[in-house]
């Protein structure tokens, strides 16, 4: 049965990878029924080597990776962040069999949001535009599953191979923490509105004592 699931799973990353590699290709011919297995490279900060994956014996981590770059258009953005903004660099190269075909440069940590840069100049020379992309937000946490030494990221939870949701930070679900707060703000209201009634009423008070003065 493992052995059967590994084999479905192999079978739909090499499906996923060479939809990717159709992507910007006119007049491509339909997928091959069988495709070749495929794998990614991942270079970058902290990597003395590099991170190799196959999909025939990590597919869950060939297919989050390639979902980190699957979705985008035929045209980025001319310009991307500043390179102090950028943070590590980790270069993603896509394979089909042994054959290189796609490489992505992937900054997780950047500024405002993870980045992607496509390269004009791709392994399988064809032709294709520069551009930046926005990220997916679980990219971080995708290649620190997969290997890339990156610190672990609380405020993204992956929903599923890539993508993810903001979640609440850890330290708001303490609901000792929550109850203090709450009782907290109760009693600076209702400070708040002795104080208030407390001022209306002395300003009553003045103006009925100013009146009665007046029509003595």
């Amino acid at each position: 049965m493992v052995r059967h699931m590994r084999r479905l799973a192999t079978v739909a990353v090499g499906a996923l990878a060479t939809a990717l590699l159709s992507l910007g290709t006119a007049g491509a011919a339909s997928a091959a029924p069988n495709p070749a297995p495929a794998g990614v490279d991942i270079t970058g900060v902290g990597l003395d080597a590099p991170l190799r994956l196959r999909a025939d014996t990590q597919p869950a981590h060939v297919g989050a990776v390639i979902d980190q770059v699957n979705f985008l258009g035929q045209t980025g953005r001319p310009t991307g962040p500043k390179p102090a903004d950028l943070g590590p660099k980790y270069t993603v190269v896509v394979f089909a069999g042994e054959t290189a075909q796609q490489t992505y440069d992937l900054y997780p940590k950047a500024v405002g949001g993870p980045r992607v840069y496509r390269p004009a100049k791709q392994p399988d020379a064809r032709k294709i535009s520069a551009g930046w992309f926005l990220g997916r937000l679980s990219m971080s946490e995708t290649l620190r599953t997969a290997g890339v030494p990156l610190e672990r990221q609380f405020d993204t939870v992956s929903g599923g191979a890539g993508g993810g949701e903001r979640v609440l930070p850890e330290d708001t679900l303490d609901p000792a923490k929550d109850l203090d707060d709450a009782l907290g703000d109760l009693q600076r209201l209702l400070l708040l509105n002795v104080g208030v009634m407390l001022t209306i009423t002395v300003g009553l008070a003045g103006i009925a004592l100013l009146i009665r003065r007046r029509t003595r």
